[in-house]
C-alpha cells in the first residue's frame, strides 16, 4: 500500500503539478481514506520523497558498523541505491523513456518550493544522525566542529550522485550509466577521503 500510495502521488503531481493535487485526490485514485495516506505519510511532500525516508532508515547502522570506515559505508550504500536504480531503469520496456521520466522527477523537485524544503530539512537530519555517529566513532560530542563538517561533506556524496545521475541519464547509454556514476561519486569521495580519515586522530 505504501509503494502504491507513492507510486500513484507522484503520477498525479507529475502530471498535473504538485499544487494541484490534493491528498485527498491520491486516496480516491487508491480507494483508501485520506486518514489511510496519513498512516504512510506524515506530509504531501513525503509522498514523494520516500525514498529519503529509506536512506534515513538505512543510514545509523551503515555508518556505525565497526567493519566499514565512514567513506567505505556510505560508498556501500550508494552504490546499492544506485543498482535499485539502474536495474529498474534496466528492467523497464522502453528504458530511455523511463530515464526522460526521472529527470521530469527531478525537475518537478527543483521547481517545487515546498518539496525542496522538505528535502533540505530531511538532509540536515541527516546530518545530525551522521554527526552523532561520527563523534561516537571518534569519541567526540555531536556539538564539535569536526563530526559536524565530516558528517556534511559525507551527505554531499548524496548530491554528488543524483547530480551525476541527472548528467549521464541525460547523454550517457544506460549500460554506461552505472560505471560513470560511480567513477564521479569515488572522485568526490577521495576528495574528502582524507579529511574523513583523520577524524578523531
Amino acid at each position: 500500500m505504501r509503494q502504491q500510495l507513492s507510486d500513484t502521488a507522484t503520477r498525479l503531481f507529475m502530471e498535473h503539478g504538485f499544487e494541484a493535487v490534493r491528498v485527498a485526490d491520491v486516496a480516491e485514485q487508491c480507494g483508501v481514506s485520506e486518514a489511510t495516506v496519513f498512516n504512510y505519510f506524515q506530509t504531501k511532500e513525503a509522498l514523494v520523497l520516500d525514498r529519503l525516508e529509506a536512506t534515513m532508515a538505512s543510514l545509523p547502522a551503515g555508518l556505525a558498523s565497526p567493519g566499514f570506515a565512514p567513506i567505505e559505508a556510505a560508498l556501500r550504500m550508494l552504490a546499492q541505491e544506485l543498482v535499485h536504480m539502474t536495474d529498474l531503469l534496466a528492467s523497464r520496456n522502453n528504458p530511455s523513456n523511463a530515464a526522460k521520466e526521472v529527470l521530469r522527477f527531478g525537475d518537478l523537485i527543483r521547481a517545487t518550493p515546498s518539496l525542496r524544503a522538505h528535502q533540505s530539512d530531511m538532509m540536515d537530519q541527516f546530518v545530525s544522525v551522521a554527526a552523532d555517529i561520527l563523534a561516537a566513532r571518534a569519541g567526540l560530542s555531536p556539538d564539535d566542529p569536526e563530526p559536524q563538517i565530516a558528517a556534511r561533506a559525507l551527505l554531499g556524496l548524496w548530491h554528488v550522485q543524483a547530480q551525476s545521475l541527472r548528467k549521464h541519464l541525460a547523454a550517457t547509454p544506460l549500460d554506461q550509466i552505472h560505471q560513470e556514476v560511480t567513477a564521479d561519486v569515488r572522485r568526490a569521495a577521495h576528495l574528502i577521503g582524507v579529511g574523513l580519515d583523520s577524524l578523531g586522530t
